[in-house]
């Protein structure tokens, strides 16, 4: 009885990738064709991960074809992986796991630029540290076909073992229930930094995702704190935005999913964003009283460099911290939009002198010139000298 399976991509206009098929018969005979326009640099090596992975999915019997345009030694066993499983085959994971054990990202790190990169492109893994945003987001949500979600999976989860991201937090944006749960089995053992939580209305689902990680790090014996990072993406999210936001202690943000909200709502998305000022401004406030940030959707137009400029200097105004981005372009825009300026920082550090020398001399009233400075005007100071100081403006 035949058992066939294939994964990956070997199109003309493919790279850093590959195409394997599986096909298991009762032959007693094993074939492995490998075609590599660099298979005489690494055609042993493409061979031995092949020849390894069968063993370890105990095929012993069949053909197995390979089309290789680049890939990586973590994309050819996710993908040799992928197939096998579709073939029918079981057996253990094929990642290969770092030495050292992964440290928790600061829970109030900066988070200005969220880039995403879909799930089951590996080309735009590689080397998206270089381009030096906040963080990485494997996206496993909308950018990936429904009928690939499981072969996204395995490239994202040896991705996180096997990628350098260079200093970026490594973000997942799993699915929504059910099919989310199951990202979060191969995704987990892996040790991400945060987790994306699309299309949340309710505390509920938070804590049903927390659940399932203490559950996967209890059996893996793992005990690195994991972030949530909700994404509120309906009307109905919007209003159960501060209890999402206190649901545990592991969110860290509030995000805003603009294109869905006002689907949801039944408008038109507009530059202007006057359809959605409620829902943003409501998010900002559930953020800041349950004592977490607030992070802004994505500019979907990478060909206007002003237009993303404008919004995210609105989106600061507003009081987020950070947004999503689509493309390498658009993170520098970001980071200059979301810093203090040189007269912010002056300012904060004014005030902050100010206090302190007010309450060295025990006065209960601090002034600068004729301003009157109260403690909510001098914890905005602090925040923005502690945000200028993460973002390398000040020692």
């Amino acid at each position: 009885m035949e058992r066939n399976g294939n994964a990956g991509r070997a199109d003309t206009n493919t790279r850093s990738d590959l195409f394997v098929s599986i096909s298991g018969d009762d032959s007693g005979e094993l074939i492995v064709d490998i075609q590599s326009k660099v298979e005489a640099f690494y055609g042993s090596s493409i061979r031995k991960s092949v020849t390894d992975a069968l063993k370890v999915f105990g095929f012993q019997s069949g053909i197995v074809e390979v089309i290789d345009r680049g890939a990586l030694p973590f994309v050819i066993r996710a993908r040799l992986e992928t197939a096998l499983r579709r073939a029918g085959f079981k057996g253990d994971a094929l990642v290969k796991r770092p030495r050292l054990k992964p440290q928790s990202t600061a829970k109030d790190r900066l988070r200005r630029s969220r880039l995403y990169l879909p799930g089951n492109e590996p080309k735009f893994m590689i080397n998206a540290g270089l381009h030096d945003p906040d963080a990485i987001i494997l996206d496993l949500e909308d950018s990936v076909h429904p009928e690939e979600k499981d072969s996204a999976r395995l490239v994202v989860r040896n991705a996180l073992a096997e990628v350098d991201f260079m200093g970026a937090e490594r973000m997942v944006r799993i699915n929504h229930f059910p099919l989310g749960l199951a990202d979060l089995d191969e995704i987990i053992p892996e040790s991400p930094d945060l987790i994306l939580l699309p299309k949340i209305e309710s505390a509920t689902e938070v804590r049903q995702v927390q659940n399932r990680i203490n559950k996967i790090q209890k059996s893996k014996r793992q005990d690195k704190v994991i972030w949530l990072l909700p994404i509120l993406e309906s009307a109905l999210g919007i209003e159960r935005a501060f209890e999402i936001a206190s649901a545990t202690d592991t969110v860290v943000a509030l995000a805003m999913g603009l294109e869905d909200y006002t689907a949801d709502l039944g408008v038109r998305k507009t530059r202007e964003g006057k359809e959605s000022l409620y829902a943003r401004m409501r998010l900002v406030n559930a953020a800041r009283a349950a004592g977490i940030q607030a992070n802004d959707s994505v500019f979907s137009d990478v060909g206007d460099p002003e237009g993303l400029s404008a919004c995210a200097s609105r989106s600061r105004n507003m009081g987020y911290e950070g947004m999503g981005c689509i493309h390498p372009r658009q993170i520098q825009l970001i980071h200059e939009a979301y810093a203090p300026t040189s007269d912010e920082i002056g300012q904060a550090q004014e005030i902050c002198t100010a206090f302190d020398a007010a309450e060295s001399e025990g006065l209960s009233v601090v002034s600068l010139g004729s301003r009157m400075i109260d403690p909510p005007v001098v914890l905005r100071a602090k925040r923005l000298i502690e945000n200028a100081r993460k973002a390398g403006l000040i020692q």
